[in-house]
């Protein structure tokens, strides 16, 4: 048993990451190496080569990403992870295809970046080459749940594998599969999109494979189908859990075999298709019911993207709010509009049950409908949180003390383990969206250490 301990070399030039990251790679046994600047790492890489290497992407003097394009080549067995502050999709991808081990971005909790490090030392990384990212700059947010999409599209740019994409009505999974086309091999090829729930039934089958002339009434011509306009490219499949039956099991021949017969025709067509299917529904219960073809929901399950719900991204609701505000002032040739600060914190605390799609539309509505540069809270509609003056001090005891009364009377017991939950996440969620996600920050106006924050977001599954 090898009990040598691991080596990790650390560069960054904020004194403070370097310190703490020194400080708990020495605590959990493993040696490390601070570098401020890439010329230095270079220098100490000509005689050792260390176990890891973290980075952080842009510095003074440097960029992460060359080094990372630097190390493939010289050094390709080294894991490498990737730190950067800018946590964006292109960020992650760029890591990605650049052969980082792993991206993460800042702020990030401590014991979680020794975990990773741990894990990239025992498994180590792709060797493939890199290759540059595209830009697509209409994927936004900073909270985990995006994070986590931007790392899956980040990990599948080097494939062209059948992926699934989850998630409610309105949470942007075409903009998930048109960013997993453009990150692809397959990016510079056509990407078609056709929603299946959108066409009649009857009708799809010709939509998707074509038809032949005279294969039936009204088919005066041939039509190419989207399958053989997609042709080595991509085919965005959207709501297919509401596909036929037997559409179904055409679709999975085509999967299985790469071919398929026009309406009407003949002779076989072969293609070369990935296919991203999407679907608001829970396809494997639907399959355990017999509602779906199972053997059809796997071939479309080889990866799984879940989008989250706008509820679940408390600290991207403002950046979405001005991104979309400045978006719909272009549509309409008028100046953006901008938030009073009443405005925000009630549109902040809507549930946003259309999600991402509801909030494009009233950043519309807005521009359109509110008098002057400034929305104000009078401006909003009471669909979208508005109407709702913020709440006096102490009201809120007084629902909670309504509440308490109604549970005793109903035998709902205990009622601590039952309020504190809730109560805690309703507390953190507001921090979170109060400071754009950033957890030290979050902590100070909470109250509490950072790791106590990082622990309860974990106990509340605020991470989702």
């Amino acid at each position: 048993m090898n009990d040598t301990p691991l080596e990790v070399w650390v560069l960054d030039d904020d004194a403070a990451i370097r310190w703490v990251m020194e400080k708990a790679l020495r605590s959990a046994g493993m040696t490390c190496r601070v570098f401020d600047a890439g010329q230095g790492f270079r220098n100490a890489l000509a005689s050792a080569v260390p176990d890891v290497f973290v980075t952080d992407v842009r510095m003074p003097d440097d960029d992460g990403l060359v080094l990372l394009e630097e190390l493939a080549g010289t050094h390709p067995d080294l894991p490498v992870i990737v730190v950067t502050a800018h946590s964006d999709l292109e960020s992650a991808v760029a890591a990605y295809r650049g052969g980082a081990f792993e991206y993460l971005p800042k702020p990030f909790d401590v014991d979680d970046a020794i975990e990773l490090v741990q894990r990239a030392a025992a498994h180590g990384k792709s060797t493939a080459a890199p290759a540059k990212a595209p830009e697509y700059p209409t994927l936004i947010g900073q909270s985990a749940a995006m994070q986590e999409v931007f790392r899956a599209i980040g990990r599948l740019s080097r494939s062209s594998m059948t992926v699934l994409i989850t998630g409610e009505s309105g949470t942007g999974k075409e903009l998930v599969a048109r960013a997993l086309h453009e990150h692809s091999p397959r990016a510079a090829q056509p990407f078609i999109a056709l929603n299946t729930s959108a066409i009649p039934s009857e009708l799809l089958e010709s939509e998707l494979f074509g038809h032949e002339r005279g294969a039936f009434t009204g088919a005066d011509a041939r039509r190419v189908g989207r399958f053989e306009q997609a042709n080595g490219g991509t085919l965005f499949l959207d709501e297919i859990g509401d596909m036929s039956p037997a559409l179904q099991a055409r679709l999975l021949r085509v999967l299985a075999e790469g071919e398929f017969y026009r309406v009407g025709g003949q002779v076989p067509i072969r293609v070369d298709v990935r296919v991203i299917a999407a679907t608001h529904h829970d396809l494997r219960r639907r399959a355990a019911a017999g509602d779906f073809r199972e053997d059809l929901y796997h071939r479309l399950n080889v990866m799984q993207v879940e989008t989250p719900p706008l509820r679940l991204r408390g600290a991207d609701i403002g950046i979405l709010l001005g991104h979309y505000l400045r978006v719909a002032g272009e549509e309409l040739g008028v100046a953006p509009k901008r938030l009073a600060s009443e405005a925000e914190s009630a549109l902040a605390r809507f549930d946003w049950p259309g999600n991402v799609r509801q909030l494009v539309n009233a950043c519309r509505r807005l521009t359109v409908t509110a008098p002057g540069r400034e929305i104000r809270l009078a401006d909003i509609p009471a669909e979208i949180g508005g109407g709702q003056p913020a709440v006096a001090e102490n009201d809120w005891t007084r629902a909670l003390g309504a509440w308490a009364e109604s549970s005793l009377e109903a035998g709902d017991t205990p009622l601590l383990a039952s309020a504190q939950p809730d109560f805690e996440r309703t507390l953190i969620q507001a921090a979170l969206a109060r400071v754009g996600g950033k957890r030290q920050e979050a902590a100070r106006l909470l109250g509490c250490g950072r790791n106590t924050l990082t622990r309860k977001i974990r106990e509340l599954g605020l991470e989702l």
